[in-house]
């Protein structure tokens, strides 16, 4: 039964299956309304072979962000095999998206079974194979599974979701702000201490016309009068990461980022020896390049900086990481006018191989 029905008040559980890329307001409005008719939903994603840059870890994240309180299984091969393994139960391969619906149906059904807790009594689409889902899970549960259509015609949210994936950055009004931002392009400004990042980032987002965010670190540091905790340090990168999503919904082409959660993960390792995991896996964030600032300026002793010589060491240890993770990076030096011409170059490069269709141009 679809949706004009009346609703019971509440199903004990749902479920919601999309690919998710993007995920878009769209999905949104579908899995909020199951939210709220159901006791637990369960939101389950999988693609294959998938979409060139968005992968499972990706659309993982999107999902957490926007739902944090949900159980979201995103799959792809690798994962679905490691839970296969994990609950001793025999393995099993993603269908490709071009395979009959017959097979996706079955294939969910046993995962719900098998891996995911069991039975649902509803599932919710927006789409009109939604009555042979329900069919399928109910003859492979023994009960009844109801299907709840939500917007088939996509009049509370009009949107493609093939248009959105063609176009990320043009159909911004269509994305959760965190979604959106996650496909503007960020461009890091590393470096040791006093090596001009600050300069360069407000420079770059007045040369390029875009936004840029300030390193919340030091305004924390200037608001505790210089005194940071352990704690502070994963509150420093979660809000330098906020701080990105935010600003990036007034960004034009890319957004400039002056530090991110890695240069936190240094300084909590250099202060306190040890690192919060929160912290460890935001300085895993991806950026499309990163800028590192040289040290052939003079040092300025700003009272918040450790000795000059923390400088050399600092930067040594900046090229390390970028090079053990193969972080594409391009090192400027020179006068501030050098350095930004510098950067601008290769902002411009790195955001055309990334996105072709929005090309980073300079302010007249």
């Amino acid at each position: 039964m679809s949706g004009p029905h009346v609703l019971p008040r509440r199903f004990p559980r749902g479920l919601v299956v999309g690919k998710f890329c993007p995920l878009h307001l769209g999905h949104e409005h579908l899995i909020q309304h199951a939210q709220q008719h159901c006791d637990e939903l369960v939101v389950l994603s999988y693609t294959e072979p998938g979409f060139p840059g968005l992968d499972r870890e990706r659309r993982a994240a999107w999902l957490a962000a926007r739902f944090p309180a949900l159980r979201c299984h995103v799959l792809d091969p690798e994962h679905l095999s490691r839970l296969c393994h994990d609950h001793g139960v025999a393995p099993r391969q993603i269908p490709a998206d071009d395979a009959p619906g017959d097979v996706h149906r079955h294939f969910v059904a046993g995962l719900m079974l098998d891996l995911f807790g069991g039975p649902v009594q509803a599932v919710f689409t927006s789409e009109t194979y939604g009555d042979g889902f329900a069919a399928v899970l109910s003859q492979v549960f023994g009960a009844p599974v109801r299907h709840v259509c939500v917007d088939l015609h996509r009049v509370q949210v009009p949107v493609s979701g093939t248009q959105v994936r063609r176009d990320p950055l043009a159909h911004r009004h269509l994305l959760s702000p965190e979604v959106f931002a996650d496909f503007m392009p960020r461009i890091a400004l590393l470096g040791g201490e006093s090596t001009g990042k600050t300069t360069l980032a407000r420079a770059l987002a007045q040369s390029l016309n875009t936004a840029w965010v300030p390193e919340f670190g030091r305004t924390l540091w200037e608001q505790q009068a210089g005194r940071l905790s352990f704690e502070d340090m994963a509150l420093i990168g979660s809000t330098q990461i906020a701080h990105e999503v935010q600003q990036a919904q007034r960004a034009q082409g890319c957004l400039i980022c002056d530090t991110t959660p890695l240069t936190t993960r240094l300084y909590s390792e250099w202060m306190f020896g040890q690192v919060d995991p929160v912290l460890s896996a935001a300085a895993e964030r991806r950026y499309t390049l990163t800028v590192l600032c040289d040290t052939d300026i003079p040092f300025e002793q700003d009272g918040t900086r450790q000795a000059a010589d923390s400088r050399l060491m600092q930067q040594a240890r900046y090229r390390q990481e970028l090079s053990d993770r193969n972080v594409p990076f391009v090192e400027v030096s020179g006068s501030l006018d050098q350095r930004l011409s510098m950067a601008v170059r290769a902002i411009q490069a790195a955001v055309k191989r990334e996105d072709g269709a929005h090309p980073v141009k300079s302010a007249p």
